[in-house]
């Protein structure tokens, strides 16, 4: 199925949007949740699936809808259409801060990238948004966030967020130590494993996790300074708790802080 051609533009530094442009009867689809505004004449509707199983049985589709569900995913996508005349436009964020990645998937090796479940924002119709799973089974018990993958394929535009500074790195016959969570996606030619992060007193103490995520082959990566799981862990560790009482990174402070509050009385 041929991706629809958009335009759009991204808007912002670090809440960014992406902004599209449909021509009349040109659709984009997205994660539910995703947009933020759109001009008049452009209906949604929510469905099961991408839209590029038009032939696929009954069955097939909710196989599909079974496996995003499993992973916590919406077993739906909304599909925007430009239904007025002339050129609409609608806008989509991400839904923390960070950068939006644009892709052309036409021009990738094999016609598709390979991201983080999370990271898809939104791509043009004829995008085929599939739910893969790390072939490696050490992948699938310690990946963390990198055992669920969402693969892209197709010959259109697609884009997805990542968290803080996105950077991209292009790999030639290279392997390249990444922690699970700042992986955002890789293109075709990348060999996707998990390792020991060095030696027991490493993993144990070392504070970088007792496993990370090994990229090797030749191709694009790229990678985020802030994943969302690291800025809610640290928010979650700061938020205060039942009865007022607040948890901070250094204990012994806030014990001390609670105390001088009156708190331990």
């Amino acid at each position: 199925m041929l991706s629809h051609e958009i335009d759009y533009e991204i808007i912002g530094n670090d809440m960014q949007v992406v902004e599209v442009e449909l021509d009349p009867e040109e659709t984009v689809i997205a994660e539910a949740g995703a947009m933020n505004w759109l001009d008049h004449g452009i209906s949604f509707e929510a469905k099961m699936g991408d839209g590029t199983e038009v032939n696929k049985s009954v069955l097939g589709k909710l196989f599909g809808a079974g496996k995003r569900a499993l992973t916590g995913e919406s077993i739906f996508m909304t599909h925007f259409t430009n239904q007025g005349t002339g050129k609409k436009k609608i806008a989509f964020a991400a839904p923390y801060p960070g950068k939006i990645i644009d892709l052309d998937l036409e021009n990738m090796p094999g016609n598709q990238f390979t991201c983080q479940k999370d990271a898809f924002l939104c791509a043009a119709l004829g995008t085929k948004v599939d739910i893969t799973f790390s072939k490696r089974f050490g992948s699938g018990i310690f990946g963390g966030e990198g055992f669920i993958l969402q693969k892209l394929s197709g010959n259109g535009k697609a884009f997805v967020h990542a968290g803080g500074t996105v950077v991209k790195k292009e790999l030639t016959n290279e392997k390249l130590k990444v922690d699970t969570g700042c992986l955002v996606g890789f293109t075709e030619g990348i060999d996707y494993n998990i390792e020991r992060a060095g030696n027991l007193k490493s993993m144990l103490f070392g504070g970088e996790g007792m496993f990370l995520a090994t990229l090797s082959g030749t191709g694009t990566v790229y990678l985020q300074s802030l994943p969302f799981s690291r800025l809610a862990d640290r928010i979650i560790k700061n938020a205060p708790q039942v009865g007022g009482k607040q948890k901070g990174e250094g204990s012994l402070l806030g014990q001390l802080g609670n105390m001088l509050d009156g708190d331990n009385f």
